[in-house]
């Protein structure tokens, strides 16, 4: 038998476009290739609505236009395609018992013009960036989801419900395995209906388990797998078909729509998979920027070149996603601004083939003190310039950004890091401004690592003065970022532990590093917690980001 896997990159929200889209791939697994036909077709998870669709389910009219859809596409495909195969399509479904949640997230089985079955998610995640109890009623426990079809028994399960197998977890979330309650009533194959998305190194995880499932199981498994940008999360496709030895007998690229149709008993195309870190961060950054813009509607993107590290990585990645025609750096020296730094950007831009603009800032400043200095006198009397000046310097910055992105209908990028926006290294309504802060959940030195591969494939795009002069925000005389933080190299390792980690303070301390560095880094992290509550979206690479996944407090005592 073969299975078509229509890895598609849904927008949220956009029903009739996603049936459309799905339809398109339906129709691209029936044409005639190498592989073979498709003779049964398999969507991710909510591939109508686009996942996730948070609470845009909280509205009965969405909903229930969802499932009408669905319902149509049926239709439409039958009519389209008369002897054409069933295709398991991934919906929220409405739930008419009248007890609990409104909605299951279901896997609809459409064949001949009907919705045969409802599978219905019987694990419902709400770590990290999940919240599916929010909106759905699990399936009842132990009621298994097995559809047969031409001649064969199918077990359809939607993404978490794979990811609670005793043998491969030591500690599981759940208490039961719908897996197991499917080979207990006799499935010969497993169907899984994905969204899930990308963080570094989930691939090389995800690939071992659904091996290891297949292998324990001695059956097929079958892995449908959302791909593209939706908000914070990118979602890396790289659908699969698992042999009954756990080897990978197809699949699908990886970053990238496809239609993979593939045999269950013999070896297909493999297309993708985890090469390096750095290449991974690579296209999830390109891929979340590119679909960020177009599903919000924009076109064109700006920023502010500083001669940094960051903006320098920024303007690769926007370039790579958009086109450099579509992209504008804006330089705006101020007189602690070295000509190097300029000259840095200048040749960045040139390398890259953007547009440039430079407006002074001098001026400006001027103006603020002017405007400053007889209140700065009554109320702070005897205090000199210092941060307050520095944060004026970067929201003009910010306000000048804004003003070419409001007149020019182009979205602002944000350049800050994940370091800075950690320890509140960053100005609030000055480099923070902005639509989408694409670099935010890497580390500096992860930025660094990034920049050396990016011109690894595309040549020295960022100059190589960029890459090994001392990072400075230039706000005052001689200035470097280490005279306010810790090197990157310990920060970085200290933050990677206490942000990702999970580790508290003392648990650092304990692993080796000084213990007044540390305290002063985890109390940097608590203080900035409001900034961060006004932090433009980025794109989530680490297993534990900033975000919709990150819920600390802001008025609470400091972790001991």
């Amino acid at each position: 038998m073969h299975i078509g896997l229509l890895q598609i990159n849904p927008v949220v929200g956009d029903i009739t476009g996603n049936a459309a889209r799905i339809e398109a791939a339906y129709a691209t697994a029936l044409a005639d290739t190498q592989e073979g036909r498709a003779d049964l077709c398999l969507t991710p998870e909510l591939a109508l609505t686009g996942y996730p669709p948070r609470d845009m389910l909280l509205y009965d009219g969405f909903s229930r236009a969802a499932f009408a859809e669905a319902e149509a596409l049926a239709r439409r495909l039958f009519e389209r395609f008369p002897a054409g195969p069933a295709l398991v399509l991934g919906c929220p479904e409405p739930n008419v018992s009248g007890r609990g949640k409104a909605l299951f997230n279901a896997a609809l089985w459409c064949e001949a013009g009907v919705v045969r079955a409802r599978i219905r998610k019987s694990l419902l995640p709400t770590y990290d960036v999940f919240d599916e109890a929010r909106y759905f009623e699990p399936a009842p426990f132990g009621v298994p989801g097995v559809v047969e079809y031409r001649g064969l028994k199918f077990g359809v399960t939607i993404c978490e419900d794979l990811w609670n197998d005793k043998d491969y977890w030591p500690h599981r979330l759940y208490p039961v395995d719908p897996v197991e309650a499917a080979v207990a009533a006799g499935a010969e194959v497993l169907l899984n209906l994905s969204a899930s998305p990308y963080s570094l190194r989930k691939q090389a995880l995800r690939r071992d388990m659904l091996s290891a499932i297949a292998k324990k199981r001695g059956l097929p498994l079958v892995y449908c797998n959302q791909v593209g940008g939706n908000d914070e999360l990118v979602f890396d496709g790289r659908s699969a078909v698992y042999g009954p030895d756990g080897a990978v007998l197809a699949q699908a690229a990886g970053f990238a729509e496809d239609v993979l149709v593939a045999d269950l008993s013999a070896p297909g195309p493999v297309t993708d998979d985890e090469v390096s870190s750095n290449s991974d961060i690579w296209q999830a950054l390109v891929l979340g920027t590119r679909d960020y813009l177009r599903k919000c509607g924009f076109t064109k993107a700006l920023l502010g070149l500083s001669g940094g590290i960051d903006s320098a990585v920024v303007a690769a990645v926007a370039v790579e996603a958009l086109g450099a025609a579509n992209v504008l750096g804006v330089l705006m020296p101020s007189p602690w601004s070295s000509a190097g730094s300029i000259d840095d950007s200048l040749a960045l831009a040139k390398n890259l083939g953007m547009q440039t603009r430079i407006i002074p800032i001098e001026p400006l400043m001027q103006g603020f003190d002017a405007a400053l200095s007889e209140s700065f006198a009554a109320l702070a009397p005897g205090q000199g310039p210092g941060t307050t000046e520095e944060n004026v310097q970067s929201r003009i910055r910010g306000n000048l950004l804004m003003a070419l992105s409001n007149k020019t209908g182009a979205l602002l990028l944000t350049t800050g890091n994940k370091s800075e926006l950690a320890v509140g290294y960053c100005t609030i309504y000055g480099d923070m401004s902005g639509g989408f802060a694409l670099i935010s959940d890497l580390r500096k030195t992860q930025v660094y690592e990034l920049a050396r591969h990016i011109n690894g494939l595309k040549g020295e795009v960022i100059p190589e003065n960029i890459l090994v002069k001392a990072p400075s925000a230039e706000l005052r005389p001689d200035q470097t970022d280490q005279d306010s933080l810790p090197p990157y190299d310990v920060l970085d390792a200290i933050l990677a532990l206490h942000l990702e980690k999970n580790q508290t303070a003392g648990e650092i301390v304990a692993a080796g590093f000084d213990a007044e560095v540390v305290a002063r880094v985890c109390r940097l992290v608590k203080f900035a917690e409001f900034k961060r509550r006004q932090a433009a979206p980025g794109i989530k690479i680490a297993w534990r980001s900033f975000g919709s996944g990150w819920r600390m407090p802001l008025a609470a005592a400091a972790l001991p």
